[in-house]
This record gives structure tokens, sequence and C-alpha cells, in this order.
């Protein structure tokens, strides 16, 4: 998608809510996104910028652009606006690039109309944001773009920062992956330390895990080895995760599945090696890195 996709959204903090017009996907209703904002605010100590209010008198109002200094997916419009009209209820935004979209060097993502210590006060916080969640948007496109035309799905993990695993994943899903098991109680994933408690008995497992939840639940085993994959296949479960495999094992392992089983690619996953994964024919490929190691975008506010 491309800024020209849509108009531009013009909003006034006094008049209008912030997130009038915003991502429906967005995982936080404006409450929450309010509160999360005004921590990050507290955080900064915003109402105290002792150089801006030592320089800036506060009369002064000023014109200001956000850009993108390289290319990239946005994510996190919302909260930067809820930072600007936070530090001025009279701000004045126009919204040019929604969460979702892709820009190129020197687009403008937010022109602000403002108090000049309120748009100083909300600068970094807002910034902080927006380059978190794009450059998670961000990378996330870029793995989505080495697998296209394959039936690989890039999916996420839970490599995510304690308290933002919603954001974190809302922009995965901005940058065209899909998610995996938000919290621990969505699905069963039997892991190696799991099967270690069960000396290795994938059968025991799948069983288990079918007595003791709910009936419809996604049971997921994770295999080392072709053996396990065909006892997780054999057990009835819904999907084997390839751990470290080799191409060639991966490729074997979708042999064995047969389309019985969803199969997943994880382990040392890069964008150098995606594309030849999904080649192997597995469903989907799981990215720690998408959340755990994603740059912050190159985003930046200046003033006219």
């Amino acid at each position: 998608m491309t800024p020209g996709d849509v108009p531009p959204r013009r909003i006034a903090a006094m008049d209008a809510p912030a997130f009038a017009g915003g991502d429906p996907d967005f995982p936080l209703t404006e409450a929450q996104a309010a509160r999360l904002v005004k921590t990050a605010l507290d955080e900064d100590d915003a109402a105290n910028d002792i150089t801006t209010l030592a320089t800036v008198l506060p009369t002064r109002r000023a014109r200001a652009a956000l850009v993108a200094r390289e290319s990239g997916t946005v994510c996190g419009v919302p909260l930067a606006l809820a930072a600007f009209c936070q530090c001025d209820d009279k701000v004045e935004i126009r919204v040019d690039v929604e969460d979702r979209h892709r820009v190129e060097p020197g687009a403008t993502v937010l022109f602000l109309n403002g108090r000049a210590r309120g748009l100083l006060a909300a600068e970094r916080t807002a910034l902080n944001f927006l380059q978190r969640l794009s450059g998670v948007a961000s990378l996330t496109a870029r793995y989505v773009d080495m697998v296209r035309g394959t039936r690989a799905r890039i999916v996420d993990t839970r490599k995510t920062t304690p308290g933002w695993r919603r954001l974190e994943k809302y922009a995965v899903r901005c940058g065209g992956g899909a998610n995996h098991r938000a919290t621990l109680a969505d699905a069963v994933l039997v892991k190696d330390n799991h099967l270690a408690a069960l000396d290795g008995d994938v059968a025991v497992a799948v069983r288990r895990a079918r007595e003791q939840t709910l009936p419809g639940t996604f049971v997921q085993i994770e295999c080392d080895h072709l053996e396990q994959v065909r006892a997780a296949v054999d057990a009835g479960a819904d999907a084997v995760l390839l751990d470290n495999m080799s191409l060639e094992m991966m490729r074997d392992a979708v042999a064995i599945a047969a389309g019985r089983v969803l199969t997943e690619a994880s382990g040392g996953v890069r964008l150098e090696t995606v594309r030849a994964i999904a080649e192997t024919g597995v469903d989907r490929i799981s990215v720690g890195a998408l959340t755990h190691s994603a740059p912050a975008m190159n985003l930046a506010l200046d003033f006219e």
C-alpha cells in the first residue's frame, strides 16, 4: 500500500478523537492507548522539559513534519497522535500515511501545527512508538516479500518486548505477516523440554494434550528429527514445528506430513535463507527476529 491509497486525515485534538479513521485492527482501545502514552510521557518527564521551558516562549506556535528518512512500512500512528494530543490539546494534525502503508525516504507521515512547547515535549515519545513498531512492520514486510509466490506464511513468536506483545504482533500484521499463538493459553506447543519430561514420547504428549484441553484446541509438536515427525503425524497432532532442520530434512518432513498436518520451519531463519526454506514446501516459517531484533525505522520530526 502507498500513501496515495487513502486521502489525508485531519485531526483537531480539541474536537475529534485521535483514533478517528485509524486502523480497525489496532489492538488497543483509545483509553488503553492514552494510558500507555501517558506512562511513556511521564517516564520522559515531558511536562518538565527544562530545555524547552527555558528557551521557547509559551505563546510560540510551530509547524512540523514527521518524515521518513528511509523506506519502510509505517506502524504506530495512533500512539504518535495520542502523544502529540496529550502535550497540546489544541494541536492540529494532518495524517498523510496510515499504519500498514509503505513509504519512501522523504515521505511525510504526519504534519503538525500547534504550540512549539507541546510538539517538542511529545517528539521523542511519539518517535519511540513509531520507530519501534514501524521497524517490526518493515522487517516483516521484507521477509514476506522474500517468500512471495510460495505457500509459506511468515509468522511471529512470543519473543516480544514485555508489555508490548499486542502492539508488536499488530506490527507484524501491518507488515503482512501472521501471528503465532499470542499467549501460552492459546494453543498447545509441546517443545523439547516438555518431551524431555515425557521421556521423548510424542504419542503420550499428543494424547495428554487432547485429554486435558478443550475440544478443538490446536496441538503442535516441536520435532528435531524425522522420527518425531512421523510419530506426531500418526498421533494426530495438528502441526509439527521443524526445529533447526536442514533443507533436505524439511523437504522429507513435508513429504511425511503429506498435507495431514501443518508444517512450520523454525530456528535460525534469516533473510538470506528464508526463500530456500519456503521452497521446501513448508506451510509456515516462524521468525523470532521480527520482534526481538528488528531495527528501528529512521523517522524524524522536522520543524519548518
